[in-house]
């Protein structure tokens, strides 16, 4: 069997009335278990989606439905761990994310423990996504597929429709538990049990149904007075103190700066909700952070124990970043965007690529496993490397390539929205669009080379003038 590999990542949720356009929007950094675990952007027809499904990382074979629909998907771009195909937007514009890494307990694996020859991270979204024409029809197939398979590994995914967004936990071996996001709200997930408090009886939840019973017989609850699943299913270790709560609380606080919160709460709060209303650029924010302006910001001005106290969201593991949009406003041939940064995400810009195509640009679609500075992907991680060398040298200039790459590539999509409709071939046109953002990012992205060159060179430490 080839080796599991695990990944650590963080997503952002934000329902259609947080949202700054009542756009749904589901969003993840896919974090690998190491730096460069190159990825793709394709998008997979029906006629390319298996009918016979063989897990990679398991014996499990798994019969697909017939009549697939079509998706966008951000594979691994190299072979041998199984697909992993990350996240996409389906042709009836429902969105899924798939996988966040999450912490458990030894009282649930004791009573449902791990299905080693089971399904996991790298099957998900294809076996899910082509599939489902509503977030909660996503959720309900999902929880099928894992009572049904059983899962080797603990994982969160989510789903967006138009109307809602559902965020879905994995429990034990083969049991689940999913929650639907408040229009209203917004939610911040690192790597651990995030669903706090629930209701078994509201429509607004979904879960295996022998879930609450479970609960009850293996004496699992905790809390007197309450259902919380974190501290039923999850952990409050001291790892999560250092790993995933400072997560949680940084991003917390930059919606909501009034939280009296610290790093290592055990207890953040799941659903969140801010007057503020939430962009593609704030999710864009959080999830390259790296606590700036605070003493643990790797770059900052902390001491190196600060520096090095907490696990940042933007980190050198980072492999690509999607946010999936869907919007109320505009026809369905043109509502989902699936925007896309590749490679360490404080280096990197997002493009608001349209879904409802037949195929991907070029530089987005032919990431290979060698090193090839024409695709995005490559090209990111040497901007990367460079940059994280002298961070404060090369900010202005990577803040400035970031904006100005966002900002073209919206009036793009502004113009697009419009003249679509005048076209006879939709899809064809879309992708022109689609391969004109990706120009725009790959010529922002070797200017930001060029100008980090410059700056970077006169400081080489290989120089020799006859005034030394």
């Amino acid at each position: 069997m080839t080796k599991r590999i695990k990944g650590s990542c963080t997503t952002i949720l934000v329902g259609k009335k947080a949202s700054i356009d009542g756009s749904t929007m589901i969003a993840r950094n896919e974090d690998g278990a190491g730096p460069l675990n190159p990825q793709k952007f394709v998008v997979v027809n029906p006629e390319d989606q298996p009918t016979h499904y063989q897990v990679v990382l398991s014996p499990v074979e798994i019969d697909l439905p017939d009549n697939p629909l079509r998706y966008t998907a951000t594979p691994d771009a190299t072979s041998g761990h199984g697909i992993w195909a990350g996240a996409g937007i389906n042709s009836a514009n429902v969105a899924m994310t798939a996988t966040e890494t999450i912490t458990s307990n030894s009282r649930i694996l004791g009573v449902d423990p791990l299905v080693a020859n089971g399904i996991g991270e790298e099957d998900i979204t294809t076996i899910t996504l082509p599939y489902i024409h509503s977030a909660r029809e996503g959720v309900k197939r999902l929880g099928a597929l894992l009572e049904k398979y059983g899962t080797y590994e603990m994982n969160a995914m989510a789903f967006s429709d138009q109307d809602e967004v559902w965020y879905f936990e994995s429990i034990g071996g083969h049991h689940w538990a999913a929650i639907r996001i408040p229009d209203d709200a917004y939610v911040i997930a690192p790597n651990r049990f995030n669903i706090d408090h629930y209701d078994f009886d509201s429509e607004d939840t979904l879960f295996a149904a022998d879930l609450p019973d479970l609960i009850e017989t293996y004496h699992l609850n905790p809390d007197r007075d309450q259902v919380n699943l974190r501290h039923i299913f999850g952990s409050a270790t001291i790892k999560d103190t250092r790993y995933n709560n400072p997560r949680a609380w940084y991003s917390q606080k930059y919606f909501n700066p009034e939280f009296k919160t610290v790093p290592i709460d055990q207890d953040l709060p799941f659903i969140c909700r801010t007057d503020k209303k939430i962009s593609v650029e704030d999710m864009k924010f959080v999830l390259s952070s790296h606590y700036q302006n605070t003493p643990y910001d790797p770059y900052g001005t902390g001491t190196e124990d600060e520096k090095k106290q907490f696990r940042p969201i933007g980190i050198n593991r980072n492999q690509e970043l999607h946010i999936l949009q869907i919007r109320p406003d505009v026809p369905a041939e043109i509502a989902g965007i699936h925007w896309l940064a590749f490679g360490p995400n404080t280096f990197n810009a997002v493009v608001p690529f349209y879904a409802n195509v037949t195929d991907t640009p070029a530089a987005y679609k032919q990431t290979t496993g060698d090193c090839d500075p024409t695709t995005m992907y490559w090209l990111t991680n040497v901007l990367a490397l460079l940059g994280d060398h002298n961070f404060g040298l090369y900010e202005d200039q990577e803040n400035l390539f970031e904006e100005n790459t966002v900002a073209a590539c919206r009036n793009l999509q502004i113009e697009a929205d419009q003249a679509y409709k005048h076209e006879a071939d939709v899809q064809a046109y879309l992708e022109k669009i689609n391969a004109q953002m990706a120009e725009v990012a790959m010529k922002a992205a070797n200017k930001l080379l060029g100008q980090m060159l410059a700056l970077g060179e006169p400081q080489m430490k290989l120089q020799f003038t006859l005034n030394d």
